[in-house]
């Protein structure tokens, strides 16, 4: 097999964003990756001040503002690999297994980048924290989003893109009302997102199994925009390798990645409760 590690760096990376919910496109915004080479690379993110607008009376003088601007950095903190290896004797049986076992391999970390991303709920400004709430009907279900876009619109955060990620069982209380529309009758032509199922209270409804449970039985269901997180992510080093003492080759992985959150009020989260 001719190796060619930057097209299989590109394909695992690939795959790993079409499995993804909180780090997807949707979730949080990749406008900062750049190049990323090693752990500890920091992304700057230049943070825009805002324009003040002034009464303009004829013969006015203009005065032109020196708008202050902030800097934030993004570390890429995170690192996870996988390295697997396949047997000649299972080659000749199976095929070549590597590209399949390689796409179950960025699966796997998706699920361990979807979950890192996940536990930024807990820096959302406080005021954007609902109180906990039994979500134990469609319409409590349905009603709590409407919470939540409340919440989002005093705040003053754009009605258009809006996202809430919510559990299965969550999502099963939504199919129950009569306010829910389901991705699959909305009658549109336009390609889903990772884990979206839908939408209602103005929010593309995603649904995903890493919604972190505060605790018992109560979930951290997060709303927002994707200008709330930045994500950046990089696989950095992808090869294979022919193993010693051993008939077999080998195939290893490294991504890095890290997150910021860097609007806390353009984010909300309910506690819902199962009970």
């Amino acid at each position: 097999m001719v190796f060619k590690p930057e097209v299989w760096a590109a394909q695992a990376l690939v795959s790993l964003r079409k499995s993804l919910v909180y780090a997807g496109p949707q979730v949080v915004n990749h406008d900062y990756e750049g190049e990323i080479k090693k752990v500890g690379d920091t992304v700057h993110i230049k943070m825009l001040g805002d324009v003040t607008v002034q009464t303009y009376n004829q013969g006015d003088s203009i005065t032109y503002e020196d708008l202050p601007d902030a800097e934030m950095n993004l570390k890429v903190d995170q690192s996870d690999y996988f390295a697997f290896k396949v047997d000649d004797i299972e080659k000749a049986q199976a095929g070549d297994e590597m590209p399949a076992r390689t796409k179950n391999a960025a699966w796997r970390m998706a699920e361990k980048v979807d979950s890192y991303v996940a536990g930024f709920y807990t820096q959302v400004q406080s005021a954007n924290v609902l109180a906990s709430t039994a979500i134990t009907s469609g319409d409590a279900a349905y009603n709590a989003l409407v919470d939540l876009k409340v919440r989002l619109d005093e705040c003053n955060v754009q009605a258009e893109g809006r996202y809430v990620v919510v559990p299965s069982w969550y999502h099963g209380w939504l199919l129950k009302s009569a306010n829910f529309i389901n991705a699959e009758k909305s009658g549109s032509t336009a390609p889903l997102l990772n884990g979206q199922v839908g939408r209602a209270a103005g929010f593309d409804i995603l649904m995903s199994n890493a919604v972190p449970i505060i605790s018992g039985d109560d979930y951290a269901v997060t709303a927002g925009v994707k200008d709330a997180i930045s994500f950046a992510d990089q696989v950095t080093e992808m090869e294979t390798l022919r193993l010693q003492n051993t008939f077999a080759s080998a195939v290893r992985g490294l991504h890095l990645y890290g997150a910021k959150v860097i609007r806390p009020d353009a984010m909300a989260v309910l506690t819902a409760s199962k009970s």
